[in-house]
């Protein structure tokens, strides 16, 4: 099996999208019912604009003219610190294997382009977020648990604004 990795650019607004909402469907355990048109509205939105101004790579693969996979990696700025002095950060999201598919190496694959790029812009510093079924395949790549990190969940917020 010959399979094609390529670069995403804006013309896959729409493979990238359909392929955002099924990730954020499997990872947070939702069915079809549930409306997303909001965040698929925002997500395509976020790819027009970080496709344009380069925050954001998408890897593709195919299977001849069939998609079975897709990765991507966010590029942001925070305060510089000890730890990583640029303050440069690159977020990898948006991992999916068809099923058909997985167990192939494909996601390894994917990852390892990914954090290639991240070292060549010169990132010391790349997170994710993972699904019990994707944590293995970080681990073994050299991830590991942050234990300092926190976060204030959106109900906090939103009851503030209330």
């Amino acid at each position: 099996m010959a399979l094609n990795y390529r670069k995403a650019t804006i013309a896959d607004l729409e493979i990238l999208t359909e392929t955002r909402i099924e990730v954020l469907r499997a990872a947070n355990k939702l069915n079809n019912d549930v409306d997303m048109s909001e965040v698929k509205k925002q997500s395509c939105e976020y790819y027009k604009n970080a496709l344009m101004d380069n925050t954001h790579l998408a890897y593709l693969i195919f299977d001849e003219e069939t998609f079975v996979g897709a990765g991507g990696i966010s590029y942001f700025q925070v305060m510089p610190t000890y730890h990583n002095p640029t303050g440069r950060k690159a977020y990898i999201m948006n991992m999916y294997t068809n099923p058909a598919y997985r167990r192939q190496g494909i996601a390894l694959k994917t990852l390892d382009l990914l954090v290639t790029d991240a070292r060549e812009k010169g990132i010391t510093a790349i997170s994710l977020e993972t699904t019990d079924m994707g944590r293995a395949l970080y681990e073994k790549y050299g991830f590991v648990k942050m234990n300092c990190e926190m976060e204030l969940p959106s109900e906090v917020i939103k009851l503030w604004n209330t």
